[in-house]
C-alpha cells in the first residue's frame, strides 16, 4: 500500500486530483487543508510516501501573503519533514510565472529553490511541475481563472469583459495534470529535483476561446457539433458543460410533427453527418427516394419496420424486417430508392444517421416510389 498526502486538497488542482487518486487500487490518500488544523500535518507525514504538495495562495488580498502563502508553506512542509526524518517524494504544482519577475512568481520560484536544497541535502526525490493557466472542471470563476469566468458567465447568459481579444493563453487541462501528478505513482523516484511536464499544453487567444464558448452555447439550437478531432476542443467543451446551472442540463428539440408522427434532429456537423429520430403511426411509410451521394444509416429502436429498396435503375425489391428487439443497423447506399413501413401494431421509433447535414439548397433528395414506378 503506498500513502498519499494531498496538500491543498481542497483546491482546484486537489479536488481533480484527489478524484483520480481514489480510482487507484493499492493506494491510501490522505488530504489537507485550510481546515485542518496545522498540528495534523505531521501525522499525516509520518506515514507519507508521496507528498503532492499544492497548497498555496495565487490571489491573496494583500501582495504580501505571496510569500507566506506560497514559500513560507513549502519551508514549513521541509523543515516539519526534516523533524520527522522524512524523504518522501514530494511533488509541488509550480507556475511558469516563477520564470517571472512578480509577487506571485518570486514566491512559486522560492519555493522551488527551498525544495531543490532540501532534495540535495536529504537525497529526496523532489518533482517540479511549472504548470500554465490550468482550466477544467471545478475552478472557481471570477476569480483567477479567466476560462472558469466565461464559462461560468457565457453558460448563465451574462456579460462578459475581454480586455485584449488577440492576447495568447498558455494553457493546459486539469485532468492532464493529474494524470501527469498520478503518474509519478508508477515510477522508480529519482534522487534531487527535477522538472517535471505536463502534456498536452495548448496555445489559444483569448478571442478563440471565447468565440468558441459562444458556439457551444449556440449549439443547442444549431445542433452543430464541435470538431471533438481537436484535442483543445474536446477539453474545452468538457469544461464549459460543467459550469452549467444545475436546472440547465436539459433543453428541448424542435419537433415538426404532421399526419405520419413526428421528426426531431439531435445532432449535425460537416465532418459527421446529422442525427435525427423519428416516431411514425402504425401503417404509415417515409421515404420513397433516393439520394446520388448522401448516404444513411436506420436503427429501429422500438417497434416493427419493414425497409424496403429497389435500385434506381430497375430490378427485384429488396425487403429487410427489423424489429426494434434487433439492434440492428441497416445501410442505406446511393442509387437505391428506399422506404420504411410501420408494420406494427405500435409506434415506430426510429434513430436516423445521414452522412451529411440537411441543406435545402442542395438536398441530394429525389422522390421515386419503390413499390409503384
Amino acid at each position: 500500500m503506498k500513502n498519499v498526502l494531498v496538500t491543498g486538497s481542497a483546491g482546484f488542482i486537489g479536488r481533480n486530483l484527489l478524484q483520480a487518486l481514489r480510482r487507484r487500487t493499492g493506494v491510501s490518500v490522505s488530504a489537507f487543508d485550510v481546515g485542518n488544523a496545522p498540528g495534523d500535518l505531521d501525522g499525516l507525514l509520518k506515514k507519507a510516501d508521496v507528498v503532492f504538495h499544492l497548497a498555496g495562495v495565487n490571489r491573496p488580498p494583500d501582495p504580501g501573503e505571496y510569500e507566506s502563502g506560497n514559500a513560507g508553506l513549502t519551508r514549513d512542509l521541509i523543515a516539519r519533514l526534516e523533524a520527522l526524518r522524512r524523504t518522501p517524494h514530494v511533488a509541488l504544482s509550480s507556475s511558469t510565472q516563477a520564470a517571472l519577475d512578480n509577487p506571485y512568481g518570486r514566491s512559486k520560484r522560492a519555493a522551488e529553490e527551498a525544495l531543490t536544497e532540501w532534495a540535495e541535502r536529504s537525497g529526496a526525490p523532489v518533482s517540479l511541475f511549472r504548470l500554465p493557466n490550468v482550466f477544467g472542471k471545478w475552478c472557481r470563476p471570477n476569480y483567477n481563472s479567466g476560462v472558469a469566468t466565461f464559462c461560468h458567465n457565457i453558460a448563465r447568459g451574462l456579460e462578459i469583459s475581454v480586455s485584449d481579444r488577440s492576447r495568447v493563453l498558455e494553457l493546459v487541462y486539469v485532468d492532464d495534470v493529474a494524470r501527469a501528478l498520478v503518474g509519478l505513482l508508477d515510477s522508480v523516484p529519482e534522487i534531487g529535483a527535477r522538472f517535471r511536464e505536463v502534456e498536452p499544453t495548448f496555445s489559444a487567444t483569448l478571442g478563440q476561446i471565447v468565440d468558441a464558448l459562444y458556439d457551444f452555447r449556440a449549439t443547442r439550437n444549431s445542433l452543430l457539433v464541435p470538431d471533438f478531432g481537436d484535442p483543445f476542443v474536446k477539453r474545452l467543451y468538457a469544461t464549459y458543460l460543467s459550469y452549467l446551472p444545475a436546472g440547465d442540463f436539459a433543453y428541448p428539440l424542435v419537433k415538426r410533427e404532421d399526419a405520419r408522427g413526428a421528426l426531431v434532429e439531435l445532432l449535425k456537423a460537416p465532418a459527421f453527418g446529422q442525427i435525427f429520430v423519428s416516431r411514425t403511426k402504425p401503417g404509415v411509410t417515409r421515404g420513397n427516394h433516393f439520394h446520388d451521394t448522401k448516404t444513411e444509416k436506420f436503427c429501429v429502436l422500438e417497434g416493427e419496420a419493414l425497409i424496403r429498396f429497389r435500385s434506381v435503375e430497375g430490378g427485384e425489391v429488396l425487403e429487410y424486417r427489423i424489429s426494434g428487439r434487433d439492434f440492428k443497423v441497416v445501410d442505406i447506399p446511393p442509387g437505391y430508392t428506399h422506404s420504411i413501413e410501420n408494420v406494427g401494431p405500435t409506434e415506430m421509433i426510429v434513430l436516423f444517421w445521414a452522412s451529411e447535414p440537411f441543406d435545402p439548397a442542395r438536398p441530394d433528395t429525389y422522390p421515386l416510389e419503390v413499390l409503384n414506378d
